[in-house]
């Protein structure tokens, strides 16, 4: 709980309070555990600490930092299962991308993206906001 749980809570709680630089240094005694099983109930990993550390980046304008973040949970799909930053982290590939000004690799991490929500309800909000930046792309 000290080492993952607590950690995370505090990043999410300053990025909620718009202190990214507070996240980040709060997210620090985590990194070790980033691939560790955070329950004796389970047997995966969450890697919300990496997502967390991602949209920290993401505030910072850190945008190659941001998508080695979100990389790192696509690569490893296995350990977030069904959680909802696994699809969550294609889009904010995209937009790590985008602020790196790697308008090629952002377009293909929208449409990854968006082939993911392809049956989604299109009034779904952050489908739409994905798709008013896709289109500033274009």
């Amino acid at each position: 709980i000290n080492a993952y749980w607590l950690p995370t809570v505090r990043a999410a709680i300053a990025l909620d309070r718009g202190d990214a630089a507070q996240a980040l240094q709060a997210l620090q005694p985590a990194a070790q555990y980033q691939m560790g099983l955070v329950s004796p109930f389970n047997n995966y990993s969450t890697l919300y600490p990496v997502f967390l550390r991602g949209l920290a980046l993401l505030e910072e304008k850190q945008g190659q930092q941001a998508a080695a973040a979100f990389q790192f949970i696509l690569s490893h799909r296995g350990a977030v299962l069904n959680f909802p930053i696994g699809a969550l982290a294609q889009l904010d590939l995209a937009r790590a991308q985008a602020l790196a000004r790697d308008s090629s690799a952002a377009r293909t991490s929208y449409q990854n993206f968006f082939a993911l929500w392809q049956h989604a309800d299109p009034g779904i909000p952050i489908l739409q906001q994905a798709k008013s930046e896709y289109a500033k792309l274009q």
